[in-house]
């Protein structure tokens, strides 16, 4: 075995990677017209700087995000080019930190449990994937939602319901989609799942469950476990949303939520449905009053919310939870490299 893969090492090569780039970032964009940062993390510093002099992040043009992001950005608006980077510093780190949630993920029992070589070579691939180290660097805030999420897997595996409850609630209100995981979370929560899942994940039946009947298998489906995931995600994603609504009222659904519902974006898009948005935007008068962004989630929450938690969750929630994002990412009507 390479004596390379101990977890300093990994996570120290991780790190470094990432101050690379940001460094590097630092000089393209000084010397390069093509700039290395994002433009969406200009979006995102702008609104912070909106919010910094107590007006609305939605005062930023573009700005389709929770108020939430432009809170916690807001030492960008801080003089300094250092504050400036704040934002990237913070999703690379984020990037790092669900690297080591991986790990944990694959040792728990719930998880696979893999030794610790095992677990750090496939918490690598992560950890030292370009693509990955790039996109952060660079100023997408996806590895901010995707340290959550996979928090909420890390969750579930060592049974802290609650925990993993507050995390689907931030991470739905964060951004819509991580709602398609709680699906499969409920599905895998049942009362044999949580006291005898195998080391793979597998729940395995007791005779006394197969024998029930229908009423206590509905009674059964209302378990400790499952009741406390709803009530501690409605009540963190219900929160967070009065919150920002009482502040920042109507603007804050449109640009959150529903904006998103009806979004065009023929750009660097890679969706199955992008030749169909092309021509939709280039000739609004003649798009029919089926709209294709409105209709184009159908199939794809279909297959990612439905079909494939209820074939799969039981067996193997991890494993469900990448085929979901698979599915939805390329049923989607925008796809990007985040």
């Amino acid at each position: 075995m390479s004596p390379f893969f101990t977890t300093r090492r990994v996570f120290t090569c991780a790190v470094a990677f990432r101050i690379v780039l940001l460094l590097y970032g630092l000089l393209q964009d000084t010397y390069s017209p093509i700039k290395y940062t994002d433009i969406d993390y200009f979006v995102f510093t702008d609104a912070a700087r909106y919010v910094s002099q107590g007006l609305s992040p939605y005062e930023r043009e573009t700005y389709r995000y929770t108020p939430l992001l432009a809170w916690i950005l807001l030492p960008t608006a801080w003089p300094g080019l250092v504050w400036f980077s704040f934002g990237k510093i913070l999703f690379a780190l984020s990037d790092v930190v669900a690297g080591w949630l991986i790990m944990l993920v694959l040792q728990s029992p719930g998880g696979g449990g893999m030794p610790t070589k095992r677990a750090l070579k496939s918490a690598s691939i992560w950890l030292l994937n370009p693509m990955v180290a790039n996109i952060s660097t660079r100023g997408s805030s996806e590895g901010l939602l995707g340290v959550v999420v996979i928090a909420l897997l890390w969750a579930v595996v060592q049974r802290r319901t609650g925990l993993a409850g507050i995390l689907l609630g931030l991470s739905v209100h964060f951004k819509i989609y991580p709602f398609i995981y709680g699906a499969p979370i409920l599905w895998a929560l049942d009362s044999t799942a949580v006291s005898t899942m195998s080391e793979k994940g597998v729940s395995i039946p007791s005779r006394n469950t197969k024998k029930a009947t229908s009423f206590n298998a509905i009674m059964n489906f209302f378990n400790r476990s499952r009741i406390t995931l709803c009530i501690s995600s409605f009540a963190t994603f219900a929160s967070l949303n009065i919150l920002m609504y009482a502040i920042y009222s109507t603007p804050f659904l449109h640009h959150t939520f529903f904006y998103h519902l009806t979004r065009i974006d023929h750009r660097h898009n890679f969706s199955p449905y992008n030749t169909l948005l092309h021509l939709s935007s280039a000739n609004p008068e003649k798009v029919s009053s089926l709209r294709l962004e409105s209709l184009a989630f159908i199939p794809q929450l279909a297959i990612s919310a439905v079909l494939i938690p209820i074939a799969l969750a039981k067996k193997d929630l991890a494993g469900t939870m990448l085929a979901q994002t698979f599915a939805f990412v390329a049923f989607n009507k925008v796809c990007t490299s985040q």
